[in-house]
């Protein structure tokens, strides 16, 4: 590790020609910052602590907020001043689970692999069900099940191919793939900036467009449908799965007006193709499953984190950084989204360890209800800044230099989005400029989503989410219950605790706050590829 400090330290002298005369990159400081990353990191002792101790960390659960609390402690045992939990609201009700079995038990015995989907009601002790598979996709489908499903256990998907697959489950990106990334989407195909969900979704039928409300109604419609016929428990192949591992999350939903559905779980696609295949036959079918689940107040535990290091000069100028504390439940949510909160929790410890000097204020914002659509970063957004939908600038607008997130995985960083923002291209190729030997090199004109820095842009300030490796993220553990300690990468970690960390710095150095976008109109969202769009922001 001293070689590769050393060499690193060399290569950061090399570069400070190329780093441009505009923008100044302290390389001392970002020297000070490798070393304290890299050689005295505690970055794997916060994901200790939010996965294997804190567990799964659903909004609107005592779980979540027990994590919450140890964060508060955590950044308050660093030195980080007004450490605090910060009320938001109304979410709706949380859901936990505290059981979980399923069997079958005929033709004979065999136990399932799976755990059960959020916000379904409980079987009130062990239940027994013959199988009965029905693959209810469209509205016709409702007329050809009804009345035969009472007392039955449902599998409602069809089987799946699962031959083998010739593709790595873990990637980097290559360097020809980051040179494509770097590209303004308007210059690649129409099909690479027209992505949708593949596979068939509930309520769509073939040939139409993917429309998410239309399958939200259209699941909590099958859910009423279930409920009235009387079944016993639904059970689901998810998304993506294969060989044990299950992608899945909800069945009902935090609003407590939407329809609770009976049990639900995810099996193993395995599992869950020889059951049908069994069905098909003509040979019955009984299972065994036991859920023990209750439903919460979610408003006594929704909290974001929030936690400052004052800043001198320009202290009412506040640079933040963040990343979502909540996940779901089919695991310990390590690289959804602990690995995140982990590394802002390092950032800040970094910048305490080092006794930094820096103009600006640094807080960090741990949100909850991500997972449910961005709603505890868009409430502090509306709170302290803006409600996009009006659009009434708060004083504290004017205040921010800009935000940093992290919520793509445990892959480290190669590089940023501009979100749109050409202004900050010279900005950010500056400061990634010292990183190039952790192979951090990408600025991409691209926007992003899925995650909490949109919050913040959707006000017309200045977000941002980086470039990461993929690793396992989309084949084994973003939503699934592989979410896990061991599926993080500790080197990566400390790289990506490294670069943001010095991005933080400048940016609450540097004489300007970081250049903003114009202001979008009240309600304005911006589509995938940057531009407006007319509709609002999803729930989800």
């Amino acid at each position: 590790m001293v070689r590769t400090l050393s060499s690193a330290l060399a290569l950061v002298l090399a570069v400070a020609p190329s780093l441009g005369a505009q923008e100044k990159v302290d390389l001392e400081t970002v020297h000070k910052i490798r070393q304290e990353a890299f050689e005295r990191s505690k970055v794997m002792e916060h994901i200790f602590y939010l996965t294997d101790v804190s567990g799964p960390r659903l909004t609107g659960t005592p779980e979540y907020l027990n994590a919450a609390n140890w964060a508060v402690k955590r950044l308050a045992d660093m030195g980080v001043t007004e450490a605090k939990l910060e009320k938001w609201g109304p979410f709706g009700r949380g859901w936990s689970y505290s059981k979980f079995s399923a069997h079958m038990v005929e033709p004979n015995y065999m136990p399932l692999i799976g755990f059960p989907l959020a916000w379904c009601e409980p079987t009130n002790g062990p239940v027994k069900g013959d199988v009965v598979q029905a693959t209810i996709r469209l509205e016709p489908d409702f007329e050809k099940y009804k009345g035969k499903l009472r007392g039955k256990i449902v599998f409602v998907d069809a089987k799946k191919d699962l031959s083998p697959q010739d593709k790595p489950s873990m990637q980097r990106w290559t360097d020809a793939e980051l040179i494509e990334r770097a590209m303004d989407p308007a210059a690649l195909p129409a099909a690479a900036r027209n992505q949708t969900p593949s596979g068939p979704m509930p309520g769509i039928a073939p040939g139409q467009p993917f429309d998410m409300a239309k399958v939200r109604e259209f699941v909590n419609k099958r859910n009423q449908f279930f409920k009235d016929e009387g079944v016993l428990a639904v059970v689901t192949m998810g998304t993506r799965n294969d060989g044990g591992t299950m992608f899945a999350t909800s069945g009902g939903n935090n609003d407590p007006k939407r329809t609770t559905p009976p049990p639900m779980m995810v099996i193993a696609a395995e599992q869950y193709n020889r059951v049908v295949r069994l069905t098909e036959a003509g040979i019955p079918v009984k299972l065994e499953v036991d859920l023990a689940a209750k439903f919460h107040n979610g408003e006594d535990y929704t909290y974001n984190v929030i936690g400052e290091i004052p800043g001198t000069a320009k202290r009412d100028e506040v640079v933040m950084i963040g990343a979502h504390l909540d996940s779901w439940h089919g695991a310990t949510g390590a690289t959804d989204n602990a690995a995140g909160s982990a590394i802002m929790l390092e950032v800040m410890r970094i910048l305490k360890a080092l006794d930094l000097k820096m103009d600006r204020t640094v807080r960090i914002g741990l949100w909850s209800g991500e997972e449910q659509g961005l709603l505890g970063s868009r409430a502090y957004v509306k709170e302290h800044f803006a409600d996009p939908e009006k659009m009434d600038l708060k004083t504290e607008h004017a205040k921010l230099a800009g935000y940093y997130n992290i919520d793509n995985g445990t892959g480290k960083i190669r590089g940023i989005y501009l979100q749109g923002n050409t202004m900050l291209r010279p900005v950010f190729e500056a400061l990634l400029a010292p990183f190039k030997d952790l192979g951090a090199t990408t600025v991409s004109i691209r926007t992003t989503g899925g995650t909490d820095h949109l919050a913040f842009d959707a006000v017309g300030l200045p977000g941002f989410q980086f470039i990461q490796d993929p690793i396992e993220y989309q084949t084994r553990t973003h939503h699934s219950n592989m979410d896990v300690y061991d599926r993080i990468v500790p080197e990566d970690m400390k790289q990506m605790s490294a670069i943001v960390a010095s991005f933080v710095y400048h940016t609450a150095t540097r004489e300007e706050k970081l250049a903003r976008k114009p202001l979008p109109k009240p309600g304005e969202r911006r589509a995938p590829d940057g531009r407006p769009a007319p509709a609002k922001p999803s729930a989800d």
